[in-house]
């Protein structure tokens, strides 16, 4: 991203949405950090200055505006990103790696010395590894003092703080602002849930995204009532619910179940995968438009998202369950995998009490308990390598993996061709440029049977043939 003053400040004056979350303007006369959207009288040339991300701003001294509220800026796609090992780390750091771990074991994890992990983050983002873990549980609690009746105890120890005592002192050292004076929502904590918010660029194809994602679930695991979302969600030893739905302006409120609150930094980053919060949906939708195939496609939906995956074996085992047969049949096969090894739990929604299965728990399962579920030998076969393969830690299903090393493993076991793997890629991996191009659908509607020729037609469509495919996929499931 361009910080020069003469790219950034038109931006700030036309509050353009587009860059919303890849810059903040620090103001010197107040002392505040905003989002290049923030409504407030646009500040003097003389008095801006750009940073690339919230840790630098306030590392310069500001402090975040309580109007526009810089921890609901939504984050930058991978393909934003100059350096991708730099936004791989970025994404372990906000997903709390920090809070349990140190430097040198993050370092470890991506196969570098602590001091070049050092190097990349302060190359890339002009702050420290601390300091964007410090800015990371600051900003975090900051919503949740805004936004939840959590004690501010609870805030404190969700946040990654030792004590209250220690949070109370660096909240006030770093925003000059005492905690208690934020709390806008003063009541009791109730119920067994606490509200966050998430922040996009705008549109939100919501209703599209909502129900791919319900329609291709279990109803005991994920659900769709009305427009709000519902799904069992387990990380690490905790199991809890999540509820999403649209809130005013470019915002999803989300009630978190109090049993996921230890795993919050993690959950926010899963959700915003899921949801696809950090794409730029103008931009995308500004390419792929322009072309003459898929131009009415992308004007009847705004704002389509690629789903993503709460879990990268659940997302791969549906695929694999998918192949090749109708999307009912696909949802009555995974709804027997849930029944038979998923765990069961407690939700405020009668409907929702499973979890979805493990990689651990499918992988213990012999071929004939698969068959039984309505797999070919062929299929079970497949189901169980790639079950084995996760759970002992040779193919990692997630963003942060190196999507072309997941893609050789995947194709490397029995039953997964390139169709199973780029899908995989599309929504585990979270690549926008993955793409299926053996799609019997996607074919059809380019007036070709040849994955080759859909091949040459989708260049013209890079660096987002993933949303193109979502956007040929609804266009046929909405009878476009």
């Amino acid at each position: 991203m361009n910080l020069a003053t003469e790219h950034c400040y038109p931006i700030v004056q036309a509050r353009d949405a587009r860059f919303d979350g890849l810059f903040f303007v620090g103001v010197s006369s107040t002392g505040v950090y905003c989002r290049p959207v923030c409504t407030v009288r646009t500040p003097g040339r003389q008095r801006c200055t750009f940073y690339a991300n919230a840790a630098s701003a306030e590392a310069a001294g500001y402090r975040p505006c309580l109007r526009c509220r810089p921890e609901l800026a939504p984050g930058r796609a991978p393909i934003d990103s100059v350096r991708q090992s730099a936004g791989l780390l970025f994404d372990a750091i906000q997903a709390g790696a920090l809070a349990t771990g140190n430097v040198e074991d993050l370092a470890a994890d991506f196969g570098l010395s602590s001091r070049q992990l050092r190097r990349i983050v302060s190359t890339e983002y002009g702050v420290t590894p601390l300091a964007l873990e410090r800015t990371r549980r600051l900003l975090l609690a900051k919503q949740l003092l805004t936004d939840s009746p959590l004690r501010i105890v609870d805030v404190a120890f969700a946040c990654g703080f030792a004590s209250v005592r220690q949070f109370n002192r660096i909240f006030a050292q770093h925003y000059r602002l005492n905690p208690h004076t934020l709390r806008r929502n003063k009541g009791v904590q109730s119920g067994d849930s606490v509200p966050i918010k998430l922040g996009f660029r705008g549109p939100l194809a919501w209703d599209a995204l909502a129900g791919f994602l319900a329609g291709r679930g279990s109803g005991r695991t994920e659900m769709l009532q009305s427009r709000q979302y519902v799904r069992t969600v387990a990380i690490d030893e905790h199991e809890g619910w999540i509820a999403a739905q649209p809130d005013t302006g470019s915002v999803l409120k989300v009630e978190v179940s109090l049993s996921l609150l230890p795993v919050l930094p993690q959950l926010q980053i899963r959700l915003r995968r899921l949801f696809d919060l950090d794409a730029s949906p103008l931009i995308i939708d500004q390419q792929l438009g322009s072309n003459p195939r898929l131009r009415d496609m992308v004007l009847r939906t705004p704002g389509l998202r690629v789903p993503g995956a709460m879990d990268g074996f659940e997302l791969a085992l549906r695929a694999i369950v998918g192949q090749q047969v109708s999307v009912k049949s696909a949802t009555t096969v995974f709804a027997r995998f849930v029944e038979c090894f998923g765990r069961s739990m407690v939700t405020p929604f009668p409907q929702l009490d499973r979890l979805a299965p493990t990689a651990e728990a499918v992988a213990r399962a012999d071929l004939s308990q698969l068959i039984a579920l309505g797999l070919t030998g062929k299929r079970a076969a497949t189901v169980l390598a790639l079950a084995r393969a996760v759970a002992e830690k040779e193919i990692l299903l997630a963003p942060s993996a190196d999507s072309e090393q997941v893609r050789a493993r995947l194709l490397a076991l029995p039953g997964i061709g390139p169709w199973t793997t780029e899908y995989i890629a599309m929504r585990a991996l979270g690549d926008p440029d993955a793409f299926p191009a053996s799609d019997l659908a996607l074919m059809k509607i380019m007036g070709t049977d040849k994955p080759k020729v859909l091949q040459a037609e989708a260049e013209a469509w890079r660096p987002w043939r993933a949303y193109a495919a979502i956007h040929v996929w609804h266009s046929l499931s909405a009878g476009g």
